[in-house]
């Protein structure tokens, strides 16, 4: 099996574990919004193979999401690729520069950041869509619901990454060797 084809394999199947831990990790928070851990395994899979996996990933699982547990539709699709894409991408495009734990501490930190303020920005400008409701009424939700939502779900994320991904690591260096490597 070539080094392609090994990489695209475990790229699946981080799509599905990513899809799982959103299936049955959903834990209410704030009014409407749930956390999922779906995010950490995208963060894991974009550590190992660079921000485009990041971001394939969050891409399948999103859709994936959309035609079976989500009842946001298409715009529920958009936003959980920006949410997952904003804090891993930025965390892999980090730690691709500075593969040392200080990079992913880095990078971990800035993917929790750009997350905060890009989903803030995308709850402002989407969620009276799907809410169906005025901008004003999003308006006064973006300081006491959202900010400490994505304050909550960005750091379980950043925290549970730095804790998982060495054994991560160790667990899929076993599945390259089982797959002729």
């Amino acid at each position: 099996m070539n080094h392609e084809t090994k990489k695209l394999t475990m790229i699946g199947m981080l799509c599905a574990v990513a899809y799982v831990t959103a299936v049955v990790g959903r834990i209410p928070i704030v009014l409407f919004l749930k956390y999922d851990p779906k995010d950490i395994v995208i963060a894991i899979g974009g550590m190992l193979f660079g921000p485009f996996a990041s971001f394939s990933v969050a891409l399948v699982v999103a859709l994936l999401e959309m035609f079976t547990i989500s009842d946001n539709g298409v715009l529920g699709f958009v936003m959980n690729v920006i949410s997952s894409s904003s804090f891993a991408c930025t965390a892999a495009f980090v730690y691709k520069k500075k593969r040392r734990l200080s990079g992913a501490v880095i990078g971990l930190l800035c993917g929790w950041g750009c997350m905060i303020t890009v989903m803030l920005l995308w709850n402002y400008l989407i969620t009276p869509i799907y809410m169906g409701c005025p901008r004003e009424e999003v308006v006064k939700l973006l300081l006491p619901a959202f900010l400490p939502f994505n304050l909550i779900k960005g750091g379980l994320n950043a925290v549970i990454t730095m804790l998982l991904y060495k054994p991560a690591i160790q667990a899929l260096s076993v599945c390259k060797k089982h797959m002729g490597a």
